[in-house]
């Protein structure tokens, strides 16, 4: 009967099936099989619920909530706009910069392709940007700024691997912004080819600005100063993100409401980390299960008996991590494959930082690929565009990734500098 159960939960999966409803059931199933009593997999529940790291999660995605819903991006969008219209590209840049700052609060959760894509594309329009390069990089642009603190995504990966959230943070700070580098530089040759007439530089546009959004630049610069100065905990920091994001939409801008807008902030945030941690716990506890029964060992022997270098590894793991990402979104892919794949890097002598950034990476860029492209589902419904269209209108930015994701892979001291 197990062959026959495991074979249903793909096609349960395959249908629409929660995720969670998957991944507890395959933990009873391997219990069972393994004649174990399952309570065995509330033992993960507990080690988890004693993670000290794990309320920085809700706390920093509270904050992206309230500063998504205080018009934080509109902010945004003109002070760099002031700082980077003015050249060949300059919005297309204004646009990478301003996604990477909130995809690295809202965890890519598609709050910044409905926030910012419905404020950049109309500006792309009138500026005579191409629709599909406007499209390709709005799309993409969803997943930028997964590297940076305080990424949701780093700090479950931490938490699931054991490896130093505060390590993790400083490794991603070079390849985050080497990609922001390679795609503005891209975006500012192709612009170039069309003659766009961009707007001319102010010195008092700058000013006000930066007067309308001294509040949100500042805030970045807390959290990287509070945490690699060793002022503050990974936690602290959510905690002050917080409370900070609160003091300046409600009081100093005064965007959000208590009564008309903060419960629904708390709801949209109780969905996004309810989803994240009910995925958590029932995840762990299954690939416990796989540990004690030595899968990853196998594996390892099995990869061995065909790879014997790391580089071939490595070009292995991206291929596999390329897959995975195609087809899982990155929190449930952290909680189901890292306890793997960790084993098998220390194996082959990758260091496990490197590989924490090899891994986003990945699944960064399979934010962009089919079938389960996160990025390209919620831009379809933001932008009214077929996912073949979107895709289409990707591949560019989706090869500079890919030339991205190889340099990371194979020239460590991008990730591993400050060592």
């Amino acid at each position: 009967m197990m062959p026959l159960l495991i074979i249903l939960l793909f096609l349960l999966a395959a249908i629409g099936l929660p995720l969670f409803v998957i991944l507890g059931a395959g933990g009873l199933l391997s219990a069972a099989s393994a004649e174990l009593d399952t309570t065995v997999l509330l033992i993960e529940l507990y080690r988890l619920a004693g993670q000290p790291n794990l309320v920085a999660i809700p706390l920093f995605t509270f904050a992206g909530m309230i500063m998504a819903e205080g018009g934080s991006p509109q902010r945004l969008v003109k002070l760099f706009d002031a700082l980077l219209g003015w050249m060949p590209g300059g919005l297309a840049i204004v646009a990478i910069v301003c996604c990477a700052f909130f995809t690295a609060f809202t965890g890519a959760s598609g709050v910044t392709i409905i926030a910012l894509g419905g404020l950049m594309y109309p500006l792309f329009q009138q500026a005579q940007y191409q629709e599909k390069f406007s499209l390709g990089l709005l799309t993409s642009g969803g997943s930028l700024g997964l590297l940076f603190p305080p990424s949701l995504a780093i700090l479950l990966y931490g938490i699931v691997s054991g490896v130093s959230i505060d390590d993790l943070f400083v490794a991603g700070i070079i390849p985050g912004l080497l990609l922001l580098l390679m795609l503005s530089v891209y975006s500012h040759f192709t612009v170039k080819q069309w003659h766009v007439v961009p707007h001319e530089f102010s010195w008092s546009k700058v000013a006000n600005a930066v007067r309308g959004a001294i509040w949100d630049i500042l805030l970045p610069v807390f959290i990287v100063t509070g945490i690699f100065g060793g002022f503050v905990t990974v936690t602290e920091a959510a905690a002050v993100t917080a409370s900070y994001a609160l003091l300046v939409e409600m009081v100093l801008c005064k965007k959000v409401d208590m009564a008309r807008d903060l419960s629904k902030i708390l709801i949209d945030t109780a969905k996004l980390v309810g989803s994240i941690l009910i995925i958590l716990g029932v995840a762990m506890g299954l690939t416990n299960l796989l540990i004690d029964s030595q899968l990853p060992m196998r594996m390892l022997q099995m990869i061995e008996s065909y790879i014997s270098s790391p580089l071939q590894f490595l070009l292995l793991l991206n291929i596999f991590l390329l897959v995975v990402g195609a087809m899982m979104d990155i929190f449930s892919a952290i909680v189901v494959v890292v306890p793997l794949i960790l084993p098998l890097a220390v194996r082959y002598q990758i260091d496990p930082v490197h590989l924490g950034i090899i891994f986003l990476a990945n699944l960064e860029i399979g934010y962009m690929t089919p079938p389960v492209g996160m990025n390209l589902f919620i831009a379809s419904q933001r932008f009214g565009k077929s996912i073949l269209t979107l895709f289409q209108a990707t591949l560019p930015f989706l090869a500079i990734m890919l030339l991205w994701l190889v340099l990371l892979t194979y020239v460590p001291a991008l990730t591993l500098w400050w060592q």
